[in-house]
């Protein structure tokens, strides 16, 4: 008994000096947490504060626009306003049949292209998936010219099929390349495994490989949504009064003799409710499939 009450009391003395030791180096770390914090709340409200301002503007009348900041009496006159306009509401309605059709071509496309390049193995693999990328860093302006000579020779200017065939430039490369990454984290044993049951390759890639990146793929085609709702390059010079889209009708407030930023701050955020709706809907495989694939072996 008094060996092990003299064993215990010397683990306690030991142990004594690390806890102080781990209090201290805590207490210095405190400053460093501090400004660590600051800093991240000071980058938050600069990204956040144009976006509260357009929240207050799109609140205020005409009038309050410009004497008031914070404190104003609120209205809906705005609204009222943007809602009214009947090509704006159109526009909403056309973007999202475009922006859904879009992506669903591009998954139909890039997955099964995602699954070959990250499978196969053939001369010029690395050279194909890099010109694939490619397209997506073209700027807009550079090849809007050209694709509306085109479009007008083949007559899809102001077209449904025209709108979903450019947006492909926005939406494959980006599914590709990110869906590429996640069937290379998927070992290949599991492949070999649907070929021991006598699976073909086409049934390992749909009943195997597609349920298992599943998560890569609803978040990549959040991902090129938000791209194809928000193009405005592509839509201003493709399309036309047939295929109104969001984010040209938006601007059109800013006509007139006088600009109308209340409209233009109330139209912005009706046009980013679709958005906000579907991320909240899908935030939980948003960050599954971003997290999918991220820590490698």
């Amino acid at each position: 008994m008094v060996s092990e009450r003299a064993t215990a009391s010397q683990e306690h003395a030991s142990e004594a000096p690390r806890a102080a030791t781990a209090a201290g180096a805590g207490i210095r770390r405190l400053p460093g947490i501090a400004a660590s914090s600051l800093v991240l709340v000071v980058v938050a409200v600069f990204v956040g504060f144009p976006i509260l301002y357009m929240i207050l503007l799109s609140f205020k009348s005409r009038a309050q626009a410009f004497n008031t900041v914070f404190v104003f009496s609120p209205t809906l006159a705005n609204f009222r306003y943007v809602l009214a306009n009947s090509t704006f509401v159109h526009s909403i309605f056309n973007t999202l049949i475009i922006s859904v059709l879009a992506v669903l071509v591009g998954l139909v496309v890039s997955v099964p292209c995602a699954y070959g390049l990250a499978r196969l193995r053939f001369r010029g693999q690395e050279s194909l998936a890099f010109t694939i990328l490619s397209f997506r860093f073209a700027p807009a302006l550079l090849i809007a010219l050209p694709v509306y000579l085109i479009y007008q020779r083949l007559g899809l200017l102001d077209s449904y099929t025209g709108m979903v065939w450019i947006y492909q430039l926005i939406t494959v490369p980006f599914i590709v390349w990110i869906m590429r990454s996640y069937f290379e984290d998927i070992p290949v044993d599991v492949e070999h495994a649907g070929y021991m049951d006598g699976y073909g390759r086409l049934q390992v890639f749909w009943k195997i490989m597609v349920p298992l990146v599943r998560p890569g793929i609803i978040a990549s085609a959040l991902l090129v949504f938000v791209f194809c709702w928000n193009a405005y390059t592509f839509p201003l010079v493709l399309a036309g009064s047939g295929t109104p889209m969001v984010t040209v009708e938006s601007l059109n407030f800013l006509g007139g003799i006088s600009v109308h930023y209340g409209a233009v701050a109330a139209a912005g955020l009706i046009a980013a409710v679709p958005e906000v709706v579907l991320a909240l809907i899908l935030q939980r495989y948003l960050v599954r499939g971003l997290s999918l694939g991220a820590v490698k072996a």
